[in-house]
């Protein structure tokens, strides 16, 4: 799991802006610095990998990300459920934190990575359009598919796992760079616990129950 505080994926861009912003102080002039300099507190906020509070009730499903519910709908998954699920999908902007965090305790039993577009994020046709990268997790008769998607300045989907690899529950998976989107599809019996326009936080919002 990774914990540090800045996800180590934004060290090339903070030490890339440190580097301009004393060459501009000194270089050029220390007002001009400031440019660079709040760039530079701008990616490291953007980086930021805080820690959660994650529920141990093994029947809740936690947000995949930080963000906005853009929808709640009905859908046949044909990657990994194989049957009619629900479907959450969540907006990630420029200032959510863009780590995420898998939704339950399990083994990643499917994982695709699909090259695409980047049209903006919110968007509803991005989750077919948009470069994505897909893992379904299983643990017992619970099945989820989460699903990556990157957005126009998310250019760059980053994952720390595999196939195969045992996850629990709120771990930190991935990351989406920059603004972006995230999918959650669950078993249609899962009772679902927001609606569009819902504020969460990966790892600690309670999404679903498996009933």
């Amino acid at each position: 799991m990774v914990k540090a505080p800045i996800v180590k994926e934004g060290y090339i861009y903070i030490a890339g802006l440190a580097f301009i912003t004393v060459v501009v102080f000194f270089a050029i002039n220390q007002y001009w610095s400031i440019i660079p300099g709040v760039l530079m507190g701008f990616i490291t906020f953007f980086f930021r990998n805080p820690k959660r509070e994650i529920p141990n009730d093994d029947s809740l499903i936690v947000s995949p990300a930080d963000g906005k519910v853009m929808s709640v709908c009905e859908v046949y998954d044909d990657l990994f459920l194989n049957e009619v699920g629900i479907k959450v999908t969540i907006f990630l902007s420029v200032f959510d934190v863009h780590v995420n965090r898998s939704p339950i305790a399990g083994e990643i039993k499917f994982q695709q990575y699909t090259c695409g577009r980047f049209r903006p994020a919110y968007k509803e046709s991005v989750g077919c359009e948009n470069e994505r990268h897909s893992i379904g997790l299983k643990n017992g008769e619970m099945r989820v598919l989460v699903t990556q998607i990157a957005g126009l300045l998310a250019r760059r989907i980053v994952s720390w796992v595999t196939l195969g690899n045992i996850v629990q529950k709120g771990e930190r998976y991935g990351l989406i760079k920059f603004a972006s989107c995230t999918e959650i599809i669950v078993p249609k019996t899962v009772e679902i616990l927001v609606k569009k326009g819902d504020r969460v936080t990966g790892g600690e919002t309670v999404i679903g129950r498996f009933l």
